[in-house]
């Protein structure tokens, strides 16, 4: 009698989490070195240049100070609110 395997309609065949584990007995060498040579022959996509970087960068920077600004205004006026009318 043959071994029938479960197909099923949602799965396309990718790999979501990959359970050949060194030490465990159906370990197999020959499949991560499959995985690696896609993972070679995949494209790696577009670089940002020097300019976009930057860009990125100063962005960034400026959104993390605009959360620090917003942190600060709540706090100066939680102590106003303290000081001025929950403590009198």
């Amino acid at each position: 009698m043959k071994k029938q395997t479960d197909t099923y309609d949602e799965d396309d065949g990718r790999t979501i989490c990959n359970m050949d584990v060194d030490g465990m007995p159906w370990h197999d060498k020959r499949v991560r070195r499959e995985e690696k040579a896609a993972r070679r022959a995949a494209p790696q996509g577009e670089q940002m240049t020097r300019t976009e970087a930057r860009i990125f960068t100063w962005y960034a920077v400026l959104a993390g100070l605009l959360v620090a600004f917003v942190f600060s205004v709540v706090w100066v006026l939680f102590i106003l609110f303290c000081t001025q009318i929950w403590f009198r």
